[in-house]
């Protein structure tokens, strides 16, 4: 088990995953090499090539226009052909349903309500387009990575459990209905972690979703990118056991997953009971030899592991950058 203190490579027959390596080699042929980012919060910082970047959530700090211009203009100005992006908890300006934004953005920040038409275009207009960015909110959509290349499918979410009460946040009672509304496909993006993956937290909590990590046996994209805990930067690459309903328990230190295994760590809804078997699923279990890549891409340096690398590690920098992932076509 990695500590994920040095560069690392994960790799399979179909998937290869790249940790802390800025020169990872050249793709071969039938490969198609995803760039993974999450929680740039409004920072810049070097993006290796690729053929598709995605990032997580957390484009910004407080949703602010200002903030949306640097990202965007930086995400704009980057080679990959496709860039696929969604918001976060910090998004606060694109969480719109139900008026919520109206609602509550001005207890975040002195700033007056930012106009969501400017920033609509900035995530979603021509430059937008032009660029090959495309804004996936709680959508399935399909996406050629090459010309001539393979269809690839991707399902985007930026909720998370609640977390004094930001952006895109669920009662965790409510999580089953909203994660079982996710579709099969081959790649998943969702803001918060799976519950016992790369969410411990530095305050000695385990914050993922326990119904996420329910309906992941069934759903077994080949990647799963999401950040929202900085801390627990790292890259898992699963294989499923025929028939298990169980997912992999990791965190991105060796003494955090030793602790969330013996229960020496608080998970958040301990009050809730949940089982796999629970869920109505029109999808089947494993027949084993499929593989997940589970990447917590935060790129915001924090907790314990920031120490290991040096307190002035910048956004992106040595331990918390880029995380590639190569999957077979």
């Amino acid at each position: 088990m990695s500590s994920f203190t040095e560069p690392v490579v994960l790799d399979s027959k179909d998937t290869v995953i790249y940790l802390g390596n800025p020169n990872p080699p050249p793709t071969q042929p039938g490969w198609t090499r995803f760039v993974c980012i999450s929680d740039t919060h409004g920072k810049t910082f070097d993006v290796p090539d690729g053929d598709v970047l995605l990032h997580s959530g957390d484009l910004t700090n407080l949703g602010l226009i200002k903030e949306f211009k640097v990202t965007m203009s930086w995400l704009y100005a980057l080679p990959h052909k496709t860039k696929i992006i969604i918001a976060g908890n910090h998004d606060l300006s694109l969480h719109q349903q139900d008026g919520w934004y109206q609602k509550h953005g001005n207890e975040f920040s002195s700033q007056p309500l930012q106009d969501f038409a400017v920033i609509q275009i900035l995530i979603s207009g021509q430059r937008a387009k032009d660029s090959g960015v495309k804004y996936v909110q709680d959508e399935r959509i399909t996406f050629q990575a090459k010309e001539g290349g393979r269809e690839w499918s991707l399902y985007g979410s930026p909720w998370s459990p609640e977390f004094c009460d930001w952006a895109f946040n669920y009662s965790r009672n409510d999580g089953k209905k909203l994660v079982s509304a996710f579709p099969k496909s081959d790649i998943l993006l969702t803001h918060g972690p799976p519950l016992h993956i790369f969410d411990a937290t530095t305050s000695g909590n385990l914050a993922g979703c326990r119904d996420l990590a329910n309906r992941l046996p069934f759903l077994r994209p080949r990647i799963h990118l999401f950040g929202h805990i900085h801390e627990g930067h790292g890259a898992l690459l699963h294989e499923w056991v025929a028939g298990s309903t169980k997912t992999p328990l990791i965190q991105s230190t060796e003494l955090e997953t030793e602790q969330a295994a013996s229960g020496e760590l608080l998970v958040d809804d301990d009050r809730l009971v949940a089982n796999t078997e629970e869920y109505d699923e029109p999808l089947v279990l494993s027949h084993g030899g499929e593989r997940t890549a589970f990447i917590n891409a935060a790129n915001w340096p924090a907790g314990n592991r920031k120490k290991v690398f040096n307190r002035t590690t910048a956004f992106g920098g040595p331990g918390f950058g880029p995380v590639i992932v190569d999957l077979k076509d």
